[in-house]
């Protein structure tokens, strides 16, 4: 990226070479994600003609804004510069580099040179000296320094007056050169074109999420939940450490080829269908199910989540059952078949005969998406700041970043997540174009050298500083094989997995009661519970609820669980034991995870730590606090053996403190 072409009115051609931003994605096509108060740390390369002294800011402001903020950038190498900058408020953000040949530094580098070596040119170089102290005081003059102006003024008369070795000392001081640096000559500077940033609120990037059907929330096969109904659920999920309440979609459920218990053709007059299925008599996206309540209801139970420090997340499924008022009302925004029908969708094998997806692209699609965009309008008004979005793979990546920016110009701090398990390049798009987390592959990455590699991928590649990855062990849809039929153990490890590896996790209810029976030969739950109510003591002996609510404490109370993209791997000796820490940028807070992959049997071995990205020296003693256990370890070095077993200390979170 080069310096800004200036128009033919600008008055001077660009001067400096700005190029080869990092981070920039897609040449600044998209915006970086960060939250507020997180620092962005950026370089690039800028140079120019000729042997000069350079110097550069990078300025940052928010979009719309003409006020910006600035902060000096410094070289590091090989025509490289290096600069930070930070974000106060949620919002749309941008930044961009400027450059210019600072005279005053050069002056100063060669003067001192020629007062060091005799040169006869001293006294004019002097007076050239002075005369650059005398502009910089008129710039601050003109910005209302008054006092400024009259320091450097009083260093110009100085220099022009003294022999030159008497005023080296002022000269080379720290606090003329930064007044000097505060009102330079940037008359023949040069500004990159701008880079774009978005500014969400920390829960973008730490949060805890619980899903639950607010149908089932009392766990009774002959009772149909209201929302009145949800409390006990929502102090269950807080007394787990939960932050984000995940409700599958609360809008009426058509009746016109509604799913029976299983997913079976044939429903009774009993079977509640798929929520998914959205629209019937009781209206369609901006209704709910008459049998959970009606709105205010819902907008009462959003406030009481409120009062527990907890926000209530809404499925946003552009789906609409055959009795969806829109089949009515705008037959033209479906798929129409050639006879006359419109055809409902389907996943090959898998068939959706409950649903009709909508036609994007149809003739009068603009009005479809204004009304789309309404709908989620209509629910953040209602008090909902999260949504998780439905397969949006499936409908246009423009859609979604019109969705996206429209709803943040209002509301900065609503959150979107992506539930699109699809091609990697897919779920990338999505995140680019604006949407605050997303669903991962975690779920089915199972041994050491997957996971290691794609939680790397994640954190540590380029896909950092746009897509953040939200680590679920289960959901409704997917009950991975290892979890079927499997102890708690692994329940209590891909759980601690999820949490430790990811900033932001989640998990679908009934994981705290080790639900694991499957429907024989596919990853789904027995009796799932998206086609019926499901019966649950979310009390009964041998949940791992106090397991959960542990993890997330530790979690919540250390600051380097918080940030994402500080994840670094050390090595272990056996290949069913994960070894890696979270770190502080100042170190500050330190923790190391060491995890056992396997659920039934031991393992043990060594684990061998890269210190320096633990802040440690090598030559260091330094003590392992585990805050899992409340035992603590006195180590030395970079290697030490570590056992682990599934029935006892299956994995460690150890807090790391230098000796």
């Amino acid at each position: 990226m080069f310096g800004r072409i200036m128009p033919a009115s600008a008055a001077h051609a660009p001067t400096v070479v700005i190029e080869n931003f990092y981070p920039c994605i897609e040449g600044g096509r998209h915006p970086i994600k960060r939250v507020v108060g997180e620092p962005l740390d950026l370089w690039c390369d800028i140079f120019m003609d000729g042997h000069v002294v350079m110097s550069a800011v990078v300025k940052w402001r928010a979009a719309g804004s003409r006020r910006w903020f600035e902060s000096p950038m410094h070289p590091v190498e090989n025509d490289r510069w290096q600069g930070r900058c930070s974000f106060d408020s949620m919002g749309r953000w941008e930044y961009a580099v400027e450059a210019w040949a600072d005279t005053f530094r050069g002056w100063k580098k060669t003067f001192a040179i020629r007062v060091q070596a005799g040169d006869p040119d001293v006294p004019v170089e002097a007076l050239e000296g002075a005369r650059l102290l005398k502009d910089g005081a008129q710039r601050a003059r003109a910005a209302g320094a008054a006092a400024v102006a009259a320091q450097l003024e009083d260093v110009a008369e100085l220099l022009a007056q003294l022999p030159p070795q008497e005023v080296m000392d002022v000269l080379l001081s720290d606090d003329l050169q930064s007044l000097m640096d505060k009102y330079s000559d940037r008359s023949l500077s040069t500004t990159s074109s701008p880079l774009k940033v978005i500014v969400e609120r920390e829960r973008a990037r730490f949060s805890a999420w619980y899903e639950f059907f607010p149908r089932s929330a009392e766990g009774r096969l002959d009772k149909h939940s209201t929302f009145r109904d949800c409390l006990p659920r929502l102090d269950d999920a807080q007394a787990m450490g939960f932050d984000t309440i995940y409700f599958p979609p609360i809008h009426p459920i058509g009746m016109t080829a509604r799913k029976g218990k299983n997913n079976t053709l044939i429903a009774y007059a009993d079977d509640v269908g798929s929520p998914w299925a959205i629209g019937g008599e009781a209206g369609g996206h901006r209704d709910v199910e008459p049998k959970l309540g009606t709105v205010e209801d819902f907008v009462w139970l959003v406030g009481e989540a409120n009062r527990r420090g907890l926000e209530i997340a809404l499925d946003f499924a552009i789906n609409c059952s055959p009795d969806h008022p829109y089949v009515k009302d705008h037959p033209d925004w479906f798929y129409q078949r050639p006879d006359g029908s419109i055809r409902y969708a389907e996943n090959p094998p898998k068939k959706y005969q409950d649903i009709y997806p909508i036609n994007f692209h149809c003739d009068d699609w603009k009005n479809l998406w204004r009304e789309l965009i309404d709908v989620v309008l209509f629910w953040v008004d209602k008090g909902v700041k999260t949504f998780r979005v439905d397969n949006p793979h499936t409908k246009p990546v423009s859609f979604w970043e019109e969705l996206i920016s429209t709803v943040h110009r209002k509301h900065p701090d609503v959150i979107f997540l992506a539930e699109a398990f699809t091609k990697p390049k897919m779920m990338q798009a999505l995140g680019k174009v604006g949407f605050t987390q997303s669903y991962t592959y975690f779920t089915w990455r199972e041994d050491k050298a997957g996971l290691t590699e794609y939680a790397s991928e994640l954190m540590q590649g380029e896909m950092r500083w746009y897509y953040r990855g939200n680590f679920w062990p289960n959901t409704p849809d997917i009950h991975p094989y290892y979890l079927q039929n499997a102890p708690a153990s692994m329940f209590r490890l891909r759980a601690a997995l999820a949490a430790t590896l990811s900033s932001t996790w989640g998990m679908y209810a009934g994981y705290e009661l080790c639900e694991n029976k499957p429907l024989p030969g596919k990853e789904e739950y027995l009796d799932s519970e998206k086609f019926q109510l499901s019966q649950r003591d979310y009390n009964e002996p041998g949940n791992i609820k106090g397991f959960i609510a542990r993890l997330n404490s530790i979690r919540r109370d250390n600051p380097a669980m918080h940030l994402y993209d500080n994840l670094a791997f050390h090595g272990a000796d056996h290949d069913q034991m994960m070894c890696y820490s979270k770190c502080t940028p100042d170190f500050s807070n330190r923790i190391l995870c060491i995890v056992s992959l396997n659920g039934y049997d031991p393992v043990a071995g060594m684990v061998h730590l890269n210190l320096g990205a633990l802040g440690l020296g090598y030559d260091q003693s330094y003590r392992v606090r585990d805050l899992m256990h409340g035992n603590v370890y006195e180590w030395w070095g970079a290697s030490n053996y570590v056992s682990l077993n599934p029935h006892g200390t299956s994995l460690h979170i150890f807090q790391v403190e230098p000796a």
